[in-house]
């Protein structure tokens, strides 16, 4: 027989579980946002300095050194924030759907 406790203690749970997953989400999604937008300011910053330090230049090999050297180094960044960003994410899937854990240990029967 179903107690009204234990009916009350299991929407009790649900919903803490609920809670700390929605929790997780928000401060994975800030920490994204917060790394697209370091990212922005570096990627703006960098450009800055290449056009500055183009606009400098008196010889076309220079130029074309610069260019080199700008291109080469925001493939880089693009490719190291890209890997931090994926990293972010797969832990906000991790995070987030880590307090159902517990949940779904509850439903599995076991083998």
């Amino acid at each position: 027989m179903v107690k009204v406790e234990d009916i009350q203690n299991y929407g009790k749970e649900h919903l803490e579980t609920v809670a700390a997953s929605a929790s997780n989400l928000q401060n994975g999604v800030r920490a994204i946002t917060t790394a697209y937008g370091d990212y922005t300011k570096k990627s703006f910053e960098d450009t800055k300095s290449f056009v500055e330090k183009l606009s400098g230049v008196k010889s076309l090999d220079k130029a074309l050194e610069a260019q080199t050297e700008y291109a080469r180094a925001a493939y880089e960044t693009f490719v190291a924030e890209s890997q931090k960003i994926a990293g972010l994410y797969s832990d906000l899937a991790k995070q987030t759907f880590k307090p159902y854990e517990g949940m779904v240990a509850k439903f599995t029967p076991l083998a």
